[in-house]
């Protein structure tokens, strides 16, 4: 059960090495882009190559749904990036439902685990599979593995690597559960007394906007967790009142810091924050295409009052 492609990792590792899959569970197509074209979840696309049987239920409670999983009679059923269930579906299987988690639970439950982990400045992470029960992230622990996070990694990248090393984890996982040894660890276990876990909630638009009085790793922890999706955000505010809207994707610390009140901005896309300063490295202004600060400089001319709000 999964939609995006790092979904798509795990299944195609399961099918590559010979695993018998009775059944995919993803979206429903929807239309999407400019043209509202109807689109295709990733993993469906990979499932109608390799000819696998899918379902696309709009809900999960659907008695008609519920019976065609039924009829699959699959032992067991594995989540990768898909939606909440249902006990009904996931206490199904005899061998259980476990989902595959892009954090080290119990930290950073939630649907952003990896942008929040980032965005944070941790310096590891890494990928959890677990039972499913009724509380969202919770279930016990069968594996975890860790991952380091690099100084200037973004989350994309961090992605991308977490995709590779859960595919790993899901058929470790999946032949522990097979041969009657998989662990099942409660969470408590990773919990030290007084700790507050660091939460993963869904990210909004007005989430990723740039927070100026902030301090210059702040907002670069903040940028870097957010590329290059969603997009960190901000406003570029002229003199003659004019807004555009920027997507920032890459910044750098800069030693010697901008003049004036957070957002203020000086030559070489220099900005002022909180504490500290930052040089913008690349951006996409609406309708534009991502381009480096240098060329979006040679298309607008900065303004003595222009600042970032």
């Amino acid at each position: 059960m999964g939609t995006p492609g790092f979904a798509v990792a795990s299944l195609d590792r399961l099918v590559s090495e010979g695993y018998n899959i009775v059944g995919v569970i993803t979206v429903p197509d929807k239309p999407a882009g400019r043209g509202q074209q109807v689109q295709q979840s990733e993993v469906k696309r990979y499932a109608l190559q390799k000819n696998l049987r899918i379902l696309q239920p709009e809900k999960l409670k659907d008695p008609a749904f519920l019976e065609e999983l039924r009829a699959l009679k699959a032992d067991l059923q594995i989540v990768v990036a898909f939606r909440m269930l249902p006990e009904a579906v996931w206490s199904m299987p005899p061998l259980g439902t476990f989902n595959l988690h892009g954090s080290l639970l119990p930290k950073y439950r939630g649907a952003a685990p990896i942008n929040r982990a980032v965005m944070n400045g941790e310096k590891e992470t890494g990928v959890t599979t677990f039972f499913l029960q009724h509380a969202v992230d919770t279930g016990n622990i069968i594996f975890r593995e860790a991952t380091p996070i690099g100084e200037d990694e973004t989350a994309g990248e961090v992605h991308d690597r977490l995709m590779q090393i859960g595919a790993q984890l899901v058929q470790k996982t999946v032949d522990a559960i097979a041969g009657g040894v998989a662990p099942r660890i409660s969470q408590d276990v990773f919990v030290t007394p007084g700790e507050t876990l660091p939460s993963a909630p869904k990210l909004f638009r007005e989430d990723c906007r740039i927070d100026w009085t902030k301090s210059a790793e702040e907002i670069r922890n903040f940028v870097r967790g957010l590329s290059p999706y969603p997009a960190a955000w901000t406003e570029l505010q002229s003199a003659d009142g004019k807004n555009i809207a920027l997507k920032i994707f890459s910044v750098e610390l800069q030693p010697n810091g901008a003049p004036g009140r957070p957002g203020g901005l000086s030559e070489g896309m220099n900005v002022r924050c909180g504490n500290g300063s930052l040089i913008i490295k690349e951006l996409q202004a609406a309708g534009k295409k991502r381009m480096s600060a240098e060329e979006f400089l040679r298309g607008y001319r900065l303004r003595e009052d222009d600042r970032f709000a």
